[in-house]
Order: C-alpha cells, then sequence, then structure tokens
C-alpha cells in the first residue's frame, strides 16, 4: 500500500508508540526500516534533519514532551526545508470501546489521500 514512504512517529507513550508500529506494520505493510519512531520531541529539528532519509509523513503526538505537537509543527513550518511538510496530529484518550472503533477506523485510506496530496481533516 505504501511500499516507499517513510514515516515519522513522534510520541512519548510506550503503548502509544507500540499500537502505530503494530498498526503500520502489520495491519499496513509498512517496512519497520520505513518507520522511524522518536520516543520525544527533545531537539525535534536537529533530529528529524539527521535522519538518513527525510519523512514523508510525519506523525506529531499533541502530548508529548518537552515540546508539544503546536511547538513542533511551529518549527516544522517555521523551517524552509519542511515548511511544507506532510504532517498528521495525532492525540489519543482511548478507552476499550474506542480501541474497537480505532480498528475499524480507515486509517490506512487516510494516510493514501494524505499521500496522494489531498487534503483530509478525519476525527474519529
Amino acid at each position: 500500500m505504501f511500499p516507499d514512504a517513510v514515516f515519522l512517529y513522534v510520541e512519548d507513550d510506550p503503548s502509544s508508540r507500540r499500537v502505530m508500529q503494530l498498526v503500520m506494520n502489520k495491519a499496513m505493510g509498512i517496512q519497520s526500516q520505513n518507520l522511524v519512531i522518536f520516543e520525544d520531541s527533545a531537539q525535534f529539528m536537529t533530529r528529524l534533519k539527521a535522519l538518513p532519509e527525510r519523512p514523508d509523513v510525519i506523525l506529531l503526538d499533541i502530548q508529548v514532551h518537552p515540546q508539544d505537537g503546536f511547538a513542533m509543527l511551529n518549527m516544522l513550518r517555521a523551517d524552509p526545508d519542511y515548511q511544507n511538510a506532510i504532517v498528521v496530529a495525532l492525540t489519543a484518550c482511548v478507552t476499550n470501546e474506542e480501541i474497537h472503533e480505532l480498528r475499524a477506523a480507515a486509517f490506512p485510506g487516510l494516510l493514501q489521500q494524505i499521500l496522494n496530496g489531498e487534503s483530509v481533516w478525519h476525527i474519529v
């Protein structure tokens, strides 16, 4: 589905990282080498620019630390190399019922729309 796309996910919650990794790897077929995970937002831009490949999509947790998702988005938009980067803002407060809803959600389809350059606004 996304054979060559590279994703960066910034998330400080270990459970959320694991869920995203499982969804991306198992459900969407994204190879581990195409999913980079930052476990916090410390030195965000320095670490981003040090990656061997520029991410096609950057997934930002809104409530990550030390810089929150809004601060990281502002950093991206202020940098000429990343001002037009594709960014998806995420946050979760998940109950068991919401887990079932999320499994049924159209997340892979949304990522494909984003990679196709379509504008997407989706709340689950």
